[in-house]
């Protein structure tokens, strides 16, 4: 995960082939590709449960470590059955709190325990990922959700088929149909979370086609999942809910992804409709966007310099709120930029400027909106930790900052990042924080954040984590109506993954 850049790209790769790892000498003739693919080739998973993600369909293997304890092995099972099991603990505290109405401080032990099982046969993959995800020591003044909790439930269950080279075409071809969970691109709208605690899932039917080594297209229809109970109360009571596909609500898309284009630039254009409806038993604000976007990168090389920009539009309509009946005119947009040097030396050290915009409303009072919404996407690798921090979101801000990243050891990584945050519209929300000053005379500078973090891989089965950010509070954190007296926050945690 972490230079958390690095962790959207490598997050991301695990969903394709090209980038993850190399293709089988069955699939390509040509050493020249194969060399070619094995330059995309990552080594390091997200720190989060993420075993089904690391095999490719189509490419026959990955390029991840096996785990020096696995239960595969231990129990000797066959090679048609696939089992993995992981467990992460994370403690993580706050001091000085920022949002509206809150006071004091806060701490939580969030768990993750992943169980992921899959049976294949020739062509055909039937698959299931159990997830329960809970945690201790929150109280009735922690806001806690079902970002935070959703205990023993179901996040994949499914039928795939894929065929490395179909017809004899030279292309790849997968399907996958019933509960998966989503990642592409940059993970800015559509993401199999990393940090949270809490997995977004789909319910329906994805079809990838591969043309190795040159280009990749997703096409997908399906549900999302709701993670039941949502209702604070019943979360900290621990009540078991299971979850359920939002009957009303529709999430498609197409995705194609080019690479190696000259200058080792590799390009994204993708477009996403979300058609949420009325639901009586959890209205909603009747989002129906439609939201393409277009990114162009060249990953971190050592003596080299890198770059990404990414841009989103987004229109449709939208609710006020849940209870409202009219539907308002919508129309927002975001913009990703960041540049960054890595040096060839000791510790291999990244230096990076980066910037970030996310529309915001111009006027509460007309019959339009134009805060950006970031969908399914995640947010931890571009505004530090979530979970009981996540102090902001994709929405409302302009963030300029930079970043240093360094490898003291082969298996250590770490970061320091600080960044500079501004409303993108001064009369709309700090939506994290959930604070408005619809007057504007609040100003719009939130405050500056510094955050520092450091990762070390035990071994392939045990990794440690650990990082601390500090927000200094700036004139709309601190005059904003219902604005906490609390001074500048502090947040701290530690986190340790065990894969079996």
């Amino acid at each position: 995960m972490i230079n958390p850049q690095n962790e959207s790209n490598i997050a991301s790769t695990f969903t394709r082939s090209i980038g993850t790892v190399a293709v089988s000498a069955a699939m390509i003739s040509s050493p020249g590709l194969a060399d070619a693919a094995e330059e995309k080739s990552y080594t390091k998973p997200p720190f989060a449960v993420f075993s089904s993600q690391m095999p490719d369909a189509l490419s026959g293997s990955y390029k991840y470590e096996k785990p020096v304890w696995n239960l595969h092995d231990a129990l000797g099972l066959p090679e048609w059955l696939t089992v993995s099991l992981e467990q992460r603990t994370r403690y993580e505290t706050l001091d000085g709190c920022f949002k509206a109405g809150c006071k004091g401080g806060d701490q939580q032990v969030p768990l993750q325990a992943d169980l992921w099982v899959e049976a294949h046969f020739r062509q055909w993959r039937v698959g299931g990922e159990f997830l329960d995800a809970r945690q201790f020591l929150a109280d009735k003044g922690s806001g806690i959700n079902n970002t935070h909790v959703d205990e023993a439930d179901f996040i994949q269950g499914y039928l795939a088929w894929a065929d490395q080279n179909v017809m004899y075409s030279g292309l790849g071809v997968e399907a996958i149909a019933g509960r998966q969970t989503l990642n592409f691109g940059s993970r800015r709208l559509v993401a199999r979370n990393v940090f949270r605690n809490t997995l977004n899932s789909f319910d329906g039917f994805r079809l990838r086609v591969l043309d190795y080594n040159h280009w990749q297209f997703n096409a997908f229809v399906t549900k999302p999942v709701g993670r039941y109970p949502n209702n604070s109360q019943q979360l900290l009571d621990n009540f078991h809910s299971f979850d359920e596909p939002e009957e009303q609500a529709w999430f498609s898309g197409g995705f194609l992804e080019v690479y190696d284009l000259p200058a080792k630039i590799n390009a994204e254009l993708y477009l996403y409709h979300l058609d949420e409806g009325d639901r009586k038993r959890n209205p909603t604000r009747n989002r129906r966007y439609f939201t393409p976007g277009m990114r162009f990168y060249i990953k971190p090389e050592k003596g080299h310099f890198d770059f990404q920009t990414e841009t989103i539009g987004q229109w449709g309509t939208v609710r006020a709120n849940t209870a409202s009946n009219e539907n308002l005119d919508h129309a927002a947009w975001f913009q990703h930029l960041d540049a960054g040097y890595t040096f060839e030396m000791p510790w291999t050290p990244r230096f990076a400027v980066e910037y970030d915009y996310a529309s915001g409303d111009h006027d509460p009072k007309d019959k339009k909106d134009q805060q950006f919404d970031t969908l399914y996407g995640a947010r931890r690798f571009d505004f530090g930790p979530t979970g009981i921090y996540a102090s902001f979101a994709r929405s409302n801000i302009n963030t300029p900052g930079y970043r240093v990243s360094f490898n003291p050891h082969p298996a250590v990584q770490a970061f320091i990042s600080h960044r500079f945050f501004w409303l993108a519209e001064n009369k709309d929300s700090w939506t994290a924080a959930g604070l408005r000053d619809q007057t504007g005379g609040s100003g719009g500078f939130v405050g500056q954040q510094l955050e520092l973090s450091a990762r070390w891989d035990v071994n392939s089965s045990l990794n440690l984590e650990t990082g601390w950010a500090h927000l200094f509070k700036g004139t709309f954190a601190e005059d904003a109506p219902n604005a906490p007296k609390s001074g500048d926050t502090d947040y701290f945690y530690a986190q340790s993954l065990f894969r079996f």
